[in-house]
């Protein structure tokens, strides 16, 4: 399957998706990690109220690139080649960016370290997690009621096939726990990007 054409340039965004943040001289990507349900992409639109930051929500961008996703692993290995592209054509810009993808394996999080270190960007890892009956709940009501900001299709089923793959973020990283308030680490990763 050829990657897609479409996304892999931040012109492309700029002309069709948003206005891209202003670029700074030492650019920042955040990626935040965690198993669908637990709340990463709340935690990137809350991220993203404090910090001018682009986000790359790998939901949203696997929908833009397929339309009717089947969630095959050719498919994900497009869209992840494309992201990855796109990563860093935005930092070697200056543009800031969170990255919001589950980002279970550390075999996946090496390609973003490369990059990070390639283009001389400030690297920050978030791990997200919420207890398991929580994000039963959450996925639960997520496919009963569908809102404009959840572009996921992940459902219970989908988070326990999932759960066995998750590894430890091997590098510093901040932890967010959704069930209770995530102000303070927001405010920690906002310290951390401004240092």
């Amino acid at each position: 399957m050829k990657t897609p054409k479409v996304i892999t340039n931040a012109r492309w965004l700029t002309n069709n998706f948003i206005e891209l943040p202003e670029a700074e001289a030492e650019p920042t990507i955040i990626v935040v990690s965690g198993l669908p349900g637990t709340g990463k992409s709340y935690f990137c639109r809350r991220l993203a109220e404090r910090l001018p930051f682009l986000i790359l929500e790998s939901d949203a961008l696997r929908k833009r690139l397929f339309p009717e996703p089947k969630y095959t692993a050719e498919e994900s290995a497009s869209l992840f080649r494309a992201i990855y592209q796109l990563i860093v054509d935005l930092l070697k810009k200056g543009i800031p960016v969170i990255l919001d993808a589950t980002n279970l394996e550390e075999r996946y999080r090496e390609r973003i370290y490369n990059i990070a270190e390639n283009v001389d960007a400030k690297l920050i890892m978030v791990s997200v997690k919420a207890p398991p009956e929580l994000v039963q709940k959450r996925l639960k009501k997520r496919l009963e009621n569908k809102n404009i900001h959840d572009n996921s299709d992940a459902d219970w089923a989908v988070y326990q096939k999932m759960k066995p793959r998750v590894e430890r973020i091997r590098r510093k990283h901040f932890s967010v726990g959704t069930s209770q308030d995530i102000t303070p680490v927001i405010d920690k990763v906002v310290r951390e990007v401004k240092r």
